[in-house]
């Protein structure tokens, strides 16, 4: 019973974190950006902020990290374009092309598809398979003329996960780092003396919330197809949603916790915004919204899966509607 309640009074205190910290996030491109809200804590590396592991008390014991990668080896198709599927099991699948026109890959599971541009020159690419279990089409197409496209080679196949989390653990084009990027160096240091995952969470947002202002010059101007890079949004120290929620996601995956990336329109306005969604055994999975209009929020939305947190923070979700994960 007591480990139970270190456990509680260990969550409570990162949902308290993750809250207050969240509230001082950006918004979603085209919107203004919102008012400043303080933050309770100072420098996040400061480890005092945060309640020490106890004798008795567990530490966080981070999984070794997924690392996604194209295997030339493995891979089918023609000479000019090739798909690897060896990795399925693993939540993903890798593609490289090469051709002098625009490039798209198709992936398709039942009724989602997602159709993503990928560069001409045989740069690998990866991207999830975020539909879990099923039969997936992947398609290579090229460009012929205006919006018409040729398929190069496309491949079926039926795919059992390794586990429902695993798309969501693992590098990819749209949530990019490796072992020695920024931002994984960052998280790990972050993530020092914490007794559990959730302590991570409430840490890495507490820091990105404080280090990351909202870019409203980039969310006016950003061009179509744009794809962050979490190391360069560390080094601007600014930028729209779509930064800010891979970044999160990269720095959680890096620690083993499973986070989404999710893409959809929040009411009562429609904005296309981009959120995430992070899994802990402590609370399930976690919807996080950045706030997005500095007339209309003035709290975070966060809907928990979990009993415990205080209602203050737990929005039904009902303004959220979600369209893509990545």
């Amino acid at each position: 019973m007591k480990h139970k309640t270190r456990r509680l009074a260990s969550l409570s205190l990162a949902l308290a974190l993750l809250a207050s910290a969240l509230a001082a996030c950006g918004g979603a491109p085209g919107g203004p950006s919102p008012k400043p809200v303080p933050v309770t804590s100072a420098d996040p590396s400061d480890t005092s902020l945060y309640t020490q592991p106890k004798e008795g008390d567990g530490v966080y014991e981070v999984p070794a990290m997924r690392l996604a990668e194209f295997h030339e080896n493995l891979s089918e198709g023609t000479d000019d374009a090739r798909i690897d599927i060896s990795a399925v099991r693993q939540g993903y699948v890798a593609v490289a092309a090469t051709s002098a026109a625009r490039l798209k890959f198709q992936v398709r599971c039942e009724a989602a598809t997602y159709n993503y541009d990928i560069p001409g020159d045989g740069t690998p690419s990866v991207f999830p398979l975020q539909s879990g279990n099923g039969s997936y089409t992947f398609r290579i197409m090229e460009n012929v003329s205006g919006t018409s496209y040729a398929e190069m080679y496309a491949t079926t196949i039926d795919v059992t996960l390794e586990n429902e989390f695993v798309p969501f653990l693992v590098n990819n084009n749209y949530v990019n780092y490796t072992p020695d990027s920024r931002c994984i160096r960052t998280v790990q240091e972050l993530s020092l003396g914490a007794s559990d995952s959730v302590m991570v969470v409430a840490r890495v947002y507490d820091f990105i919330c404080k280090n990351i202002t909202y870019d409203k010059q980039k969310a006016a101007t950003v061009a179509a197809g744009y794809v962050p890079d979490p190391d360069q949004t560390l080094a601007d120290g600014r930028g729209i949603c779509f930064d800010y929620a891979a970044l999160a996601a990269a720095m959680l995956r890096a620690m083993g916790i499973p986070t989404k990336m999710v893409f959809g329109n929040v009411e009562p306005n429609g904005l296309y915004h981009a959120w995430n969604m992070f899994y802990t055994e402590e609370t399930g999975w976690v919807t996080v919204g950045f706030p997005v209009r500095e007339d209309e929020w003035n709290r975070i939305d966060l809907t928990f899966s979990a009993n415990g947190a205080d209602r203050e923070f737990i929005g039904d979700g009902s303004n959220y509607t979600d369209l893509y994960y990545y």
